[in-house]
């Protein structure tokens, strides 16, 4: 998935870069605008063109994810006024793909973030820009170890069995921890990404186990529910409780020692990396099929870096 886009893909690039504007629009378009993750997605592509001279951007997104259609005249809307390039995150891998598919044959450039387009629509594309889910649940499941060491029980809280991210997020935590210790692996349990039923979970696991060593939260609904139900446990610094996702709950956590890290993707990176994408394939550059925008494990100590403050929202 790693390997550079193919010699077809790249004589596409080369024509589009021959016939588009080199000096524009990017038309970054989110799942929604009315999120801190997306509006630090905003902060990296601001960062990105600033100072690119004749190069301008514009953000934009539905009023919710759950807004599909609205996503879909956003980037038609797009193709029609002869923007330069695009910047997506789509709701839907499926219904943005006859878009992006008129932004291919309009010879504009288009770089995916965050989630993925359907198998369907990766020819009408040059980039996918995401977190390497596997090489996070691996960053966790390193950091689990070096807090309990290599023996005892650990659960794992999960949300949706089999969605991508969860695939890769939770099965290579599980992995690293079955390769690397003898610690016994409780669950996953599964959420649904729904806090109360992620908070109920937890409360019973907490009661059913009481030589629980560690925990994990895989995404940000469950992470705050497993959180809010060690608190009330009075467990609060007697486990080790890793999260996922980066918010102000989940901050809250970090500070007061609920939880020792939270790992965070890097959607700064996302917007960043996005638009600087979208200008080397403009100018007639390689760009990879896929752009790894990292993860940035939160803890106590480093909570106030900037680089990690960057992913926080």
């Amino acid at each position: 998935m790693k390997k550079l886009i193919t010699t077809a893909v790249m004589v596409s690039a080369l024509a589009i870069s021959a016939t588009a504007s080199q000096a524009g629009e990017i038309a970054v378009i989110v799942k929604t605008t009315n999120s801190n993750f997306w509006q630090n997605v905003n902060k990296g592509a601001s960062a990105a063109i600033e100072g690119q001279e004749g190069h301008t951007m514009t953000f934009n997104g539905p009023a919710s994810e759950s807004a599909i259609a609205d996503q879909v005249s956003l980037v038609e809307n797009a193709v029609n006024r002869g923007v330069s390039g695009i910047v997506l995150a789509p709701s839907d891998p499926e219904a943005l793909v006859p878009a992006v598919k008129k932004a291919f044959e309009a010879q504009i450039p288009v770089v995916i973030i965050d989630s993925g387009l359907a198998d369907n629509g990766k020819q009408y594309y040059q980039s996918f820009l995401s977190t390497d889910n596997c090489a996070a649940g691996q960053l966790v499941a390193d950091k689990m170890m070096s807090e309990v060491g290599t023996k005892g029980k650990v659960a794992v809280m999960s949300y949706v069995a089999g969605v991508g991210s969860e695939v890769g997020r939770v099965g290579c935590f599980v992995e690293r921890i079955n390769a690397k210790s003898d610690i016994e692996i409780v669950g996953p349990f599964y959420s649904q990404s729904q806090m109360a039923t992620a908070l109920n979970q937890t409360t019973d696991i907490l009661a059913a186990n009481d030589d629980l060593v560690g925990i994990f939260g895989a995404n940000e609904p469950t992470a705050i529910g497993m959180g809010r139900a060690i608190v009330q446990a009075g467990k609060a610094g007697s486990l080790t409780a890793l999260g996922f996702d980066g918010n102000t709950d989940l901050q809250d956590f970090v500070r007061d020692g609920t939880l020792a890290g939270t790992a965070v993707q890097g959607s700064f990176q996302m917007g960043e990396l996005g638009v600087k994408a979208i200008m080397k394939l403009l100018s007639g550059e390689e760009v990879p099929n896929f752009i790894d925008t990292g993860v940035v494990l939160a803890t106590k100590d480093n909570i106030d870096h900037p680089a990690v403050q960057n992913v926080l929202y």
